[in-house]
């Protein structure tokens, strides 16, 4: 019977987020100030009393999330992961709480990160959409079709939960992907309000710059494996590790098969910490019945 704990992605964020720990604990205002000289710029105000709007954009929801999830973890007494998994961004936060990354390396790359996404975001008119109740096979069957025929960039880039696949790419690609995917009768075809083509070939540029930042950076021999994105499955080497944090950008976040996976591997209980009950929700319809809480 082992413990899974998970980590959530953008999507999460809502304004007062963490803002509890600040109040409460000594040991979290300090990390949070600390974070603030890091980033050079207070996070903490925007986090507390900032917009949606505001938290929304790329380069301050990330390192919101990931400093918001890792306050929450060590504010857990005498429980240890037996495994860990991220959903996209949420990778980092699961690699600092099984001691992959120091809470400043991984603050560094996170920012590197987003504000790298940010930057291919805005030079390529891109987006995202949720597929709902349509077959995995035939999402990608269709966004094949599209880029063949069209020449135009659509991909699946996060397989949340069975009857959820949020598809990827430039404006057009997506749009022409959402008409066929209702015609092939998906329920729905949502654009999301996201800033560009997340785990898209798009963001190449963003995965260069964060490449160069992960290879200069300590990585750590973990104390319990990590279940990555790319990989969908245990993953302890640190090399391994590093390839699968650079190629996610561009991949596909394979949440679904990552579950199925820590299950298979023994997982019976799962703890999603940090902002929201996202990951709790995707768990629960990818495997019915299975035991979720949330640390917040």
């Amino acid at each position: 019977m082992k413990h899974a704990f998970v980590f959530p992605g953008q999507g999460s964020q809502y304004p007062g987020m963490g803002k509890e720990h600040y109040d409460n604990s000594a040991f979290a205002k300090k990390l949070f100030e600390h974070a603030n000289e890091v980033l050079g710029f207070r996070l903490s105000d925007i986090m507390f009393t900032g917009t949606e709007e505001e938290l929304k954009q790329t380069n301050v929801t990330q390192p919101a999330l990931f400093l918001h999830s890792i306050i929450a973890f060590r504010s857990i007494d005498g429980v240890k992961p037996d495994m860990v998994a991220g959903h996209s961004l949420g990778e980092f936060s699961a690699l600092v709480a099984n001691g992959t990354l120091s809470f400043d390396n991984a603050l560094e790359l996170v920012s590197i990160r987003a504000k790298a996404m940010q930057a291919a975001c805005e030079a390529n008119p891109s987006s995202m959409a949720a597929i709902l109740a349509l077959a995995d096979e035939k999402v990608e069957e269709i966004c094949k079709q599209v880029q063949d025929e069209t020449g135009e960039i659509v991909v699946p880039a996060n397989y949340n939960c069975p009857g959820q696949l949020v598809i990827s790419g430039t404006t057009k690609g997506v749009e022409i992907a959402n008409e066929r995917m209702k015609a092939a009768g998906a329920k729905r075809a949502l654009m999301l309000p996201v800033a560009g083509a997340f785990h898209s070939p798009l963001m190449e540029p963003a995965k260069e710059e964060l490449k160069a930042a992960i290879m200069r950076t300590d990585f750590h021999t973990p104390v319990c494996a990590v279940y990555q994105n790319v990989a969908a499955r245990a993953v302890m080497d640190r090399e391994e590790i590093k390839q699968n944090l650079i190629e996610q950008l561009t991949g596909a976040v394979k949440w679904t098969q990552s579950v199925e996976m820590m299950i298979s591997d023994g997982a019976s209980r799962f703890t999603e910490v940090g902002s929201g009950k996202v990951l709790q929700g995707l768990i629960q319809k990818i495997s019915k019945g299975m035991e979720t809480a949330g640390v917040q």
